[in-house]
């Protein structure tokens, strides 16, 4: 009997731990997005108009571009990185 609590605490411990990651790499990852489009596309872009990229401004290069580089760019980190995590908590589809 105290086998089987044993068990399921640390199950959840080990899921506990699981989705603490999970929500760290979210959090991180919606950091980075919010700091790349709207704070370099809208709030920076002032700063950043005497930098050329491309013929115009970087302010306007992240507001138009380089948002969606860097989202897409997100995507591929969390499906590497939700692999690695599943992979090491034996959750992985494989």
């Amino acid at each position: 009997m105290a086998d089987h609590s044993t068990t399921s605490a640390q199950a959840s411990d080990a899921q506990k731990g699981y989705w603490q990651a999970n929500v760290r790499i979210i959090l991180i990852s919606l950091v980075i997005w919010a700091l790349v489009s709207f704070g370099f596309g809208i709030v920076l872009r002032p700063m950043l108009s005497g930098i050329a990229v491309g013929g115009t401004d970087l302010g306007f290069w992240f507001a138009q571009q380089g948002s969606i580089l860097v989202f897409l760019a997100l995507i591929f980190f969390y499906a590497w990185r939700m692999n690695k995590l599943d992979a090491e908590f034996g959750v992985d589809e494989e």
